[in-house]
């Protein structure tokens, strides 16, 4: 996953608490 720099921002963002929450950063992305 080359992405994990996006998820660690997502994860700042808004906790992720799950994958669902996940696909809703890269939809905004």
């Amino acid at each position: 996953m080359p992405k994990i720099k996006t998820r660690r921002a997502a994860a700042k963002r808004f906790a992720v608490t799950g994958t669902g929450e996940f696909k809703r950063a890269k939809a905004f992305k």
